[in-house]
C-alpha cells in the first residue's frame, strides 16, 4: 500500500500506478504518467495494448480497480459518478473512433450539442458550431442530418463537437480511425492547431506514427504496461535477410541493449525512470514491468 499524494502542479492530469482488468484479463498493469497543461500527449501502441482503457480512466469514464487519476489536483478516483459526470461534461471533450451523432439533430446541432447541454445559450452556441465546422471544411453541411452525410463528414461533426465547448482536456481516441489519408492529415492540423492556439490539453490514442509524430510527447503501451521500444513480428528475419547473419546479431545486441535500458527506466515508484510528468517511471506499483517486453528492434 502506497499513500495518496497530490500530483506535481504542473501536471493537469496525473495518473498513478493504475490496474484495470476487463473480462478477467489485465488491461492495464501499473501504468503511470502525467500530461502538462497545454500538451499534445500521444498513447501509442498496437490495437489492444491498453491506450482506450488509459483514455477512460484519465476521463473518469472508467475507475481502476487500483491506482490514482488526478485532475488539476483533484483526486477523479474518488469521485461519486454524478460528480465525475460533471467533470466530463463541463471539462472534457471526447472523440471516439467512429462518430456517434443525434441522427435527429443536423451538423450544426450536433456540434452544438456539448455547449447546449453546459446550459449555454442557443445562438453563441449555434455561432460556435458554425466556426468549427467552416474550420474543418464542411461548413455547407450544416444543415445536413448525419444520414445525409459521409462516414469522413460525420466524423468532423464530432470533432467539431469536441472543439466547440473549448475543453481543458480533450481526449482523442483513434479520431482519424475513419478517415482517408488526406482528410487525416488537414483534420489532424486542425485538431492540433486548435488545441494549441486555445491552449487545449489533448490526450490522443493511436497507432499510427504519422499521427503520434504532430504530439508533443509520446508514451507507448504494449499488453497494458509502458514500454521504450515496440517489438515488430518478423524483424529478425528481414535483418537477416537484408544484411546477413553478422548484421542481425548486432542489430540484436542493440535491441537488447535498448530493452535493457528501457527496463532500467520503468522500475515503478522508487526506479530512476521518473521523469518530468511521470510521476512514477513507467513501472507498476511493485516496481516490476519487465514482463512482455521481448528484445525489440524499433526504438519509440
Amino acid at each position: 500500500m502506497y499513500a495518496m499524494v497530490a500530483p506535481p502542479d504542473n501536471d493537469v492530469l496525473w495518473a498513478r500506478a493504475l490496474h484495470v482488468t476487463l473480462n478477467g484479463s489485465p488491461a492495464l498493469t501499473g501504468v503511470s504518467l502525467g500530461v502538462r497543461e497545454s500538451e499534445i500527449l500521444a498513447v501509442g501502441g498496437p490495437r489492444g495494448s491498453g491506450k482506450t482503457t488509459l483514455l477512460r480512466c484519465l476521463s473518469g469514464q472508467l475507475l481502476p480497480h487500483k491506482g490514482e487519476v488526478w485532475f488539476n489536483s483533484t483526486p477523479v478516483h474518488t469521485m461519486s459518478p454524478l460528480v465525475r459526470e460533471r467533470l466530463r461534461r463541463d471539462r472534457f471533450g471526447w472523440i471516439d473512433p467512429k462518430p456517434r451523432l443525434v441522427p435527429e439533430l443536423n451538423a450544426w446541432e450536433n456540434a452544438a450539442l456539448g455547449l447546449m447541454l453546459r446550459g449555454g445559450a442557443r445562438r453563441p452556441a449555434r455561432t460556435a458550431a458554425h466556426e468549427w465546422l467552416e474550420r474543418l471544411d464542411i461548413g455547407g453541411c450544416a444543415r445536413k442530418r448525419p444520414h445525409a452525410l459521409t462516414q469522413a463528414e460525420r466524423q468532423r461533426v464530432a470533432i467539431a463537437r469536441a472543439l466547440a465547448c473549448t475543453p481543458s482536456v480533450l481526449f482523442a481516441d483513434e479520431p482519424t480511425a475513419p478517415l482517408h489519408r488526406a482528410d487525416r492529415a488537414h483534420v489532424l492540423r486542425t485538431l492540433t492547431t486548435a488545441a494549441r492556439s486555445h491552449g487545449i490539453t489533448v490526450v490522443l490514442a493511436t497507432h499510427d506514427a504519422d499521427v503520434a509524430g504532430l504530439a508533443d510527447r509520446t508514451v507507448t503501451l504494449l499488453d497494458g504496461r509502458r514500454v521504450h521500444t515496440v517489438h515488430l513480428p518478423g524483424d529478425d528475419l528481414a535483418l537477416a535477410g537484408a544484411g546477413g547473419g553478422a548484421e542481425t546479431a548486432a542489430a540484436n545486441g542493440a535491441a537488447e541493449a535498448t530493452e535493457t535500458s528501457g527496463a532500467t527506466e520503468s522500475t515503478g515508484a522508487s526506479g530512476s525512470g521518473a521523469g518530468p510528468g511521470d510521476p512514477e517511471g513507467s513501472g507498476g506499483a511493485d516496481g516490476s514491468d519487465t514482463e512482455g517486453r521481448a528484445a525489440c528492434s524499433l526504438s519509440v
